[in-house]
């Protein structure tokens, strides 16, 4: 643990911003006294820290708004997650999610600036220059930020020790800090910080490229609805305090632990509260806001404009009111690839499932199967023989995001470079990098306009981080979760969430027609612990949630939370796309390889008429399709942080941490349940 805090002092040395004071010293050796005395330096700080907590969501990691890659919505190209591997996630001897450096960041601004401001958060006792509601306001996007870093890692890592000072570099004091909080524990410390940013950015909207008070209730809203929900699909497993075998029961400081709220029930109730007011504070003020969606996918110049659309594929999004947060990029500054990667790089890879796309509704409300089957349909619904028919007649956001070829993608000027003008066939047989797993592709963040091709990783158009939208969809789970009926104000959010859809808002038509048993082929949200829900309502609203936040990132986080993957402890899944075989789209390619050998390009008919993109040759990771194990609902703890911990640096038993659910206390070794 002393050689882990040397190197993150280290690292704050190197710290550096646009503000040449921090680039000619390093943090670690200036002064408090002699900075953090006026509103500017507290700005700058604060401005350093976005790009280190915020997610970045430009397809650095995951490809044109792909970051639902290794769910049951996205898959990529010939690289499973390693969490659906049998036996291949294994615990590190270094690594992983146990790290400090952003959190020791954020606590060096605090213990900085808040003797200075004031621990009552009102600048009563404010000794810093400049205007006070911007220096409050800074100090509230710092907590923020400390909040959001710390729903990260604790999403990872669950029980996390709570650190909110710059320990010095003394073993018995960062051993003892080290302690792992309950996870309860966590998430009410999170919550906590962003009460303070709620408090303390009251006086003041900056733009949107900065955080507000709006977006620390609805981070709020994610972390209380997240808990509350973990709490209680996990209760009586090891996930939770006091759980049958919690861990956290071994460990002294943790052994006789009670609940804030005196049980678990309680608890889970405390959250879901939380919950509901953040979020209901937001959806009240943006809920006329939302932004308009036409129903119709531009394909001309001269067309009408869809504003829901260009909501991924503009580059400036200050006026899009339900955009509360969002990454503004600029030419020569800083750039991304989304656009091309949506055009020309066929989604990095990364495509659509064949379940994501029949979760979607008809325009009329009612599941798929009830119109025929998903091959050939009944007229309204027109089957899956063809992209063009997938489209026809459904849900706008899944009709609007899905490429289909033909489709018109660029509006004017000219280049040399392989652009595609308009949609080709889905490339499902090459060997290149960047082949359509899938047969279906995103066109989220797609632009019309050429100025967006012309270099390699020069898109610049503006990426959503929080949209207002979630609020609506966190308060209608969290109010149901909790009183077990659909209140005025969720069937509300939720008529007007379909409605900007362009589906029928008759939500109890929808859920009279739900069959679980058959959504539950096609979503793993349709399950908890393992059971298939028997909740319609429920489920839809978790249907809703699905299709609302098509490749955003946010599906492997409520899964987890749903406690979704159980039943794949038993039976494996195996994702498919589009269906290709005896359909007019096998016409499209002549090249065919289906022997499951290394030169194989396409799985077998004899496996599924649905491309299985995992299954066409025997050597591929995944073949016998996604697997999965209790552990992996939580990341295991690196044996090198035991051993840091432990009171002579190498006992692992002595350790003041302990090891998550199922995880051996031994490196590369896989879970052992």
């Amino acid at each position: 643990m002393k050689k882990y805090y040397v190197i993150m002092i280290m690292a704050m040395a190197s710290f550096s911003s646009c503000e040449d004071f921090l680039d000619r010293e390093p943090l670690s050796s200036i002064s408090p006294e002699i900075y953090f005395t006026d509103a500017s330096q507290v700005q700058a700080y604060v401005d350093d820290m976005y790009h280190r907590i915020l997610p970045d969501n430009t397809g650095n990691s995951y490809g044109a708004y792909g970051a639902d890659a290794g769910t049951d919505n996205q898959v990529e190209i010939d690289n499973p997650p390693v969490r659906f591997e049998e036996g291949q996630w294994k615990v590190g001897q270094t690594g992983g999610n146990w790290d400090f450096d952003n959190i020791y960041r954020c606590n060096y601004f605090f213990s900085s600036v808040n003797s200075k401001f004031g621990r009552n958060l009102d600048g009563s006792e404010n000794t810093i220059s400049g205007t006070l509601a911007d220096i409050k306001h800074f100090i509230g996007e710092m907590y923020t930020l400390r909040a959001i870093e710390y729903f990260k890692r604790y999403q990872n890592i669950g029980d996390f020790p709570i650190i909110t000072l710059p320990l010095p570099d003394d073993l018995a004091v960062l051993t003892e800090a080290s302690k792992r909080s309950p996870r309860n524990e966590v998430a009410r410390f999170i919550i906590s910080d962003l009460d303070k940013a709620i408090t303390l950015m009251t006086d003041k909207d900056f733009p949107t490229v900065r955080i507000n008070r709006d977006v620390a209730l609805l981070v709020k809203s994610r972390v209380a609805l997240y808990e509350g929900t973990w709490l209680k699909y996990f209760k009586g497993t090891p996930f939770v305090p006091n759980g049958e075998g919690w861990p956290g029961k071994n460990k002294d400081y943790n052994a006789n632990y009670q609940y804030p709220s005196g049980g678990i029930d309680e608890e889970i109730d405390w959250f879901l509260s939380q919950a509901m007011e953040a979020s209901k504070e937001v959806a009240e003020r943006y809920k006329n806001q939302l932004t308009v969606n036409t129903g119709v996918l531009q394909q001309s110049a001269s067309d009408p404009v869809n504003p829901f659309y260009d909501m991924y594929a503009s580059v400036d999004l200050s006026t899009v009111k339900e955009v509360l947060l969002w990454r503004r990029y600029a030419t020569s500054v800083k750039t991304h690839a989304i656009a091309i990667e949506a055009n020309t790089d066929n989604g990095a890879g990364i495509g659509l499932t064949r379940a994501y796309v029949q979760n979607f509704l008809m325009q009329d409300g009612a599941p798929v199967y009830t119109h025929g089957t998903y091959a050939d349909g009944d007229g309204y619904y027109k089957g899956d023989k063809t992209i063009a028919d997938v489209r026809a007649n459904r849900d706008s956001r899944l009709s609007i995001f899905l490429q289909e070829p033909g489709q018109i993608n660029i509006f004017d000027g000219s280049t040399s470079q392989n652009i595609f003008y308009t949609v080709p066939k889905p490339d499902i047989l090459s060997e290149g990098q960047y082949r359509y797993p899938t047969g279906y592709l995103m066109r989220k963040g797609a632009s019309f306009d050429i100025a967006q091709y012309i270099n390699i990783n020069g898109s610049y158009m503006g990426v959503p981080i929080y949209r207002s939208a979630e609020a609506l969809l966190n308060y209608m789970e969290a109010s149901y979760e909790k009183k077990g009926v659909l209140d005025e104000s969720a069937r509300e959010y939720w008529t007007l969430l379909r409605q900007r859809a362009k589906v029928s808002d008759d939500i109890d038509h929808t859920v009279d027609l739900t069959d679980m048993e058959k959504e539950s082929l096609n979503d793993w949200g349709a399950y908890s612990a393992g059971k298939v829900l028997t909740d319609k309502i429920l489920y839809n609203i978790r249907r809703e949630r699905r299709c609302e936040f098509i490749s955003e990132g946010l599906r492997y986080m409520d899964l987890c939370r749903w406690r979704a993957m159980d039943q794949m402890l038993d039976t494996p899944y195996h994702p498919e796309g589009m269906h290709l075989w005896n359909t007019p789209m096998q016409s499209w390619y002549t090249n065919y390889v289906i022997d499951g050998s290394e030169k194989a390009n396409m799985s077998s008919p004899d496996l599924s008429e649905y491309i299985r993109p995992y299954q066409k040759r025997k050597n591929q990771k995944c073949y016998d399709g996604f697997v999965w194990h209790m552990a992996h609902y939580l990341e295991p703890i690196s044996i090198k942080n035991f051993q840091l911990t432990s009171s002579d640096g190498t006992t692992i038993n002595s350790s003041s941490i302990y090891q998550n659910p199922y995880w051996p206390l031994e490196s590369d070794q896989p879970a052992l349940r």
